[in-house]
């Protein structure tokens, strides 16, 4: 299980955290296609903030986990953020047994 908490403080959204793998063994298809686009959205997200909107964000990436927070988020980076949720929320409504998502309410 794939589990997805997005950090909010006081001024709202900042960034998230990934942890843990959507199959549930080497022969869950559908677990592996999901982990892909988990991790796909995450990395577009967090290029998008640093590469392009040029935002300063720190990222922590190892063997099922991924962690990325913007330093000091602008409107643009918590647009892309939100959108990221958004994406997520609909994965994990279509494969709850895969993906489960915390927090990002102010």
């Amino acid at each position: 299980m794939t589990s997805v908490k997005f950090l909010v403080d006081e001024k709202g959204l900042y960034g998230f955290c990934v942890k843990g793998h959507s199959s549930k063994n080497s022969g869950d298809e559908t677990g592996k296609i999901v982990c892909a686009a988990v991790s796909s959205a995450c990395y577009m997200a967090a290029n998008t903030i640093t590469e392009v909107i040029g935002d300063e964000a720190s990222a922590v990436v190892d063997d099922a986990l991924m962690e990325f927070k913007v330093l000091n988020p602008t409107d643009s980076s918590v647009k892309v953020l939100e959108g990221l949720k958004l994406h997520l929320k609909e994965l994990s409504g279509q494969y709850s047994n895969n993906i489960t998502i915390f927090g990002g309410a102010k």
